[in-house]
């Protein structure tokens, strides 16, 4: 894959990955913006309704009283109101005769029914009588009516409603006088407002108070406290103008609670599943970082490979080129030298493969590591026989300092004995002067330390931080002055990984390196 069309990939999945995100938190706003806008619904039905029932309950109850004050009514005037309607029936000549008496008898009640200080109130008793005749119109006459009917229809009695509404207007007028905490107590409208927010699915705690003209009244809930931004409210006691000087004002101090409580269920689910495509989506970002990064590398080991195998193969070439020579062949001293020189570099092509199988093998556990008690300080010394002529040649050193008392671990002496010289060429070959190393063994409980400390070239922290990976060497442009594959100290790694141990390194560009490793000791 191009660079360009990675990058290109990373930036579609990601603004994919943004744009799901806004969606969601878009239907969410949405989901919460709805039922807030449910919720002052319901609230306010709910207040249209308790100030209808608070109004109709106060009517009620002082029209009930008024009904059973007969004595207290005094007769001021009376009006009576006709209406005589006759219709004839063209095709049966019938005569339709309709009469209605309205009789209206205005009253004065004394103030005890209200309890207000008011002299009196005026109210209205108002009694209907209707008559309904249909007669024989084919000789009809003002005299016959009356007198033999072929259908009568007579109502007669008190016109409730009539009387009632009079009641109402009347109170209404008068009522406006009245203290609102007179007219209503604050258990009545919290009783009422209670039982209706319950019946509309709004189960929260609430205050409420009664103001008149902006100004607060003695009807009002301990915690209630003004602000624009949350209270809902709706006028109360209606004049006989339909106007009014009260308003019943109430809010929800966990009103934002509750409404985002409606809707939780959703938004977890998005959570839950946005997180999962983030995870899945990161999972994924990663892995393909990882396999471009592997790619890479495995570039650059073919290549630094290809590099390294080109030099023996070229020797090889020319040693058996000069083999053939007729002057070469029959000197027997030239010949051997060609072929030490072509076992050599055959070992040495040999040794690369072995390392890419050796850690190809430990990937997948199929290097077989037997284990037996072993003695850390002569390891240190084996090892270091094997790379002292290469230091020596290089005009520099290799000092041992086994300060380590017990150094028994449970070990295998071959691979162990690898790794110690693995961190060992590791040293010498990024040392561009003369080899200058030393090598420590300490205990530390129940541990022993071995630390392989070198003066040369050293490392920047990113790279210590890589090291051990497989295929892993810092980069350093197209320059091969330092031979390798990355293998070797990921082979040291997973040796002392298996052994139980712990390996780390410590660096700094221009003044080397100390890599470090600790085995847990046995008795």
């Amino acid at each position: 894959m191009s660079k360009k069309v990675f990058v290109l990939s990373i930036v579609l999945m990601s603004l994919s990955l943004i744009g799901i995100i806004f969606v969601q938190a878009y239907f969410i706003n949405d989901a919460y913006q709805n039922e807030k806008a449910r919720f002052k619904f319901n609230v306010k039905s709910a207040l249209s309704y308790v100030s209808n029932a608070i109004e109709q309950k106060e009517l009620d109850r002082y029209f009930e009283r008024f009904q059973e004050l007969d004595s207290e009514k005094k007769k001021d005037s009376a009006e009576v109101s006709r209406l005589f309607i006759y219709q004839r029936n063209n095709s049966t000549k019938d005569m339709l005769i309709y009469k209605s008496d309205v009789l209206e008898e205005n009253y004065k009640l004394s103030s005890s029914l209200f309890d207000i200080g008011l002299d009196s109130i005026d109210i209205k008793r108002i009694i209907g009588n209707s008559e309904m005749q249909v007669v024989d119109g084919s000789d009809f006459s003002d005299e016959d009516i009356g007198e033999s009917p072929i259908l009568k229809i007579v109502n007669s009695g008190v016109l409730k409603d009539a009387e009632r509404n009079s009641f109402n207007k009347n109170f209404k007028a008068f009522a406006k006088t009245i203290p609102v905490h007179k007219r209503v107590s604050r258990e009545e409208v919290a009783d009422l407002l209670s039982t209706k927010f319950k019946q509309n699915g709004i189960d929260i705690d609430f205050e409420f108070a009664i103001y008149s003209r902006d100004l607060a009244t003695k009807v009002y809930s301990e915690g209630f406290e003004k602000t624009q931004e949350s209270t809902f409210s709706i006028p109360v006691f209606y004049d006989e103008n339909n106007q009014s000087n009260y308003k019943l004002l109430v809010n929800f101090p966990k009103d934002g609670k509750f409404i985002f409580s409606t809707i939780l269920g959703m938004v977890l689910l998005s959570i839950v599943f946005t997180s999962i495509i983030i995870i899945a989506y990161s999972s994924a970002l990663f892995q393909l970082i990882r396999q471009r990064k592997i790619s890479q590398i495995k570039t650059d080991f073919i290549n630094n490979m290809t590099h390294e195998f080109k030099t023996p193969i070229a020797t090889i070439n020319l040693a058996l080129d000069a083999i053939k020579n007729p002057k070469i062949i029959n000197d027997n001293e030239k010949v051997l030298r060609y072929l030490r020189m072509i076992r050599e570099e055959n070992k040495r092509m040999h040794a690369q493969v072995e390392n890419v199988l050796r850690i190809s093998k430990l990937e997948k556990n199929e290097l077989n590591i037997s284990k037996d008690r072993v003695d850390l300080n002569d390891l240190v010394e084996d090892a270091v026989t094997h790379v002292e002529l290469i230091v020596e040649d290089r005009k520099g050193y290799i000092k041992t300092h086994l300060n380590a008392q017990q150094t028994s671990v449970l070990a295998n002496d071959t691979h162990f004995t690898n790794v110690i010289v693995n961190i060992l060429d590791n040293a010498i070959k990024y040392s561009p002067e003369s080899p200058k190393i030393d090598v420590f063994t300490e205990n530390a409980g129940t541990n022993v330390i071995l630390k392989i400390q070198d003066q040369g070239s050293g490392m920047s922290k990113a790279a210590a931080k890589r090291v051990f990976e497989k295929f892993y060497r810092e980069h350093t442009g197209d320059i091969h002055n330092v031979k390798g594959h990355g293998l070797g100290l990921a082979y040291v790694k997973r040796i002392v990984d298996d052994h139980q141990g712990f390996v780390s390194v410590e660096s700094e560009k221009g003044k080397g390196s100390i890599f470090t490793i600790k085995l847990p000791l046995i008795s």
